[in-house]
């Protein structure tokens, strides 16, 4: 729902239906219609118009109690707009741009944000639900602003389910199935509006499909050269994805969506997977981190790696680059609008065969006109697993694993470019230790999670800057 600035006589017409209706999501409506207020109106500093207090404390047979918080809303409301004069002017209408992506921000011009509160819980409200627990699933904003989301698993089979959330009315209904089943797929947004869906683990699968928004149906497309799992899909600025390593291979493959064929190209240094792969502004690919298998007098060894290579669409080559300050797996990559690529948080492997390895806070720089690495501010967490999303120049970090990867946390912290700081904007409204993060048409951010200690299906709020 849009919190633009409205009329006085809109809101309180609102409200009063509100009220009279008695619906079920009025707190949170009514929360949204007086956020709409300036900034300076003294209703805003109400505490009793919290949306969740509302949903809480409100019993469900007690419809009296609501229709009095109603009826004192609009008093409330009027009261104060006559007090503070003329509501503010709307501002701009941001347009839609895809996220969860490795491409370069395209983030719309929107009125700067007010300073974060650091009371926690203040920017994240709940949305609608999804409905079983599942784990390795994609998510993938659609050029019409909905969300899909795909396969993963639960405790049966890899799921071929899909479902899509429409931001306008905060819920997820059923979308055609994939034509397998698969957890931790890659999922990319193609320039004409299909989805391309390839890969997963189990054996690692060598079928691709695509997606067709207009038709809300999966269809098989050519067949990847090499069967992937834990690999990475960079759409690249000519329109080809870019298919890079997973599994136990360094190969790479182009997907061409005007054939609907893949292709080799050059291959990696050596074997990586739980990589990142970002998108560079100059059209390169960035690929860092991951893990790597390796041979020891006791066999095949697996180990995190620092290395980081850069892939040229023009020559069809990696080629090495400057290494991270440490080796990590599970961290995140963000391209900043200044070009730079923020390296955040991710764990290492303390031994062969386990995963229990350090999880610092700490982050760093990527300069792509120097080819290196540099220091940054540290979070204020130590994290992996985590989600990682510019909005508003700054990078949003949430949820993941703690230092020890014991157990999922809540903590949400923002990146700011500008002072190389972090620092801590609230908490999720549940701990989830695998959080995806997906920027919204109006710029809220939608954020999924499950928490792998926990049952009970993914959680699924906003975040409104």
């Amino acid at each position: 729902m849009s919190t633009r600035q409205i009329g006085e006589d809109e809101i309180e017409r609102r409200i009063r239906s509100l009220g009279a209706d008695l619906n079920p999501d009025a707190p949170r409506e009514i929360y949204a219609y007086i956020r709409a207020l300036p900034a300076e109106n003294p209703v805003r500093s109400r505490h009793w118009w919290n949306p969740m207090s509302l949903a809480i404390r409100r019993p469900a047979p007690v419809a009296a109690v609501f229709a009095s918080l109603a009826l004192a809303a609009i008093i409330a409301v009027s009261v104060a707009l006559r007090s503070a004069g003329p509501a503010a002017s709307p501002s701009a209408s941001p347009s839609a741009s895809p996220s969860h992506s490795t491409e370069p921000s395209t983030e719309p011009s929107r009125t700067p944000p007010t300073t974060p509160s650091a009371t926690p819980g203040n920017h994240f409200t709940p949305t609608g639900a999804m409905p079983e627990y599942r784990l390795g699933y994609t998510d993938t904003l659609l050029l019409d602003g909905r969300v899909l989301i795909a396969g993963g698993f639960a405790d049966g089979p890899d799921l071929a389910l899909a479902e899509m959330y429409d931001p306008a009315t905060g819920t997820f209904s059923p979308t055609g199935s994939m034509t397998i089943g698969r957890e931790y797929p890659t999922a990319t947004l193609l320039k004409d509006g299909r989805v391309l869906i390839v890969g997963g683990d189990g054996d690692p699968i060598d079928r691709a499909e695509l997606y067709d928004p207009a038709t809300g149906k999966f269809s098989r497309t050519g067949s990847p050269i090499v069967g992937r799992r834990f690999h990475t899909a960079t759409l690249l600025k000519d329109g080809r994805v870019l298919i890079v390593g997973g599994g136990e291979t360094n190969t790479a493959e182009l997907y061409d969506p005007t054939t609907g064929k893949f292709s080799r190209t050059g291959s990696m240094a050596g074997i990586r997977y739980f990589h990142t792969a970002t998108l560079l502004a100059d059209g390169r690919v960035l690929v860092l981190g991951g893990r790597t298998v390796g041979t020891s007098p006791a066999g095949p060894q697996e180990d995190d790696v620092a290395s980081a290579e850069v892939y040229s669409p023009a020559t069809g080559k990696f080629s090495a680059t400057g290494s991270l300050s440490r080796p990590r797996e599970g961290d995140t990559a963000t391209l900043l609008p200044d070009g730079r690529v923020l390296v955040a948080g991710g764990s290492t492997l303390q031994q062969v065969g386990t995963t229990n390895g350090d999880t610092p806070g700490s982050a760093e720089l990527y300069d792509p006109t120097t080819g290196t690495f540099s220091p940054t501010g540290s979070m204020i967490a130590g994290r992996a697993n985590h989600a990682a999303i510019l909005t508003n120049g700054r990078v949003l970090i949430a949820g993941g694993r703690n230092s020890d990867n014991s157990q999922s946390i809540s903590s949400v912290e923002m990146y700011d470019p500008a002072t190389g700081t972090f620092s801590q904007i609230g908490k999720l409204l549940k701990k989830a230790d695998a959080v995806s993060a997906t920027l919204l048409a109006d710029g809220r951010v939608l954020l999924l999670g499950s928490d792998t200690w926990a049952s009970g299906p993914p959680s699924a709020e906003l975040y409104e800057p």
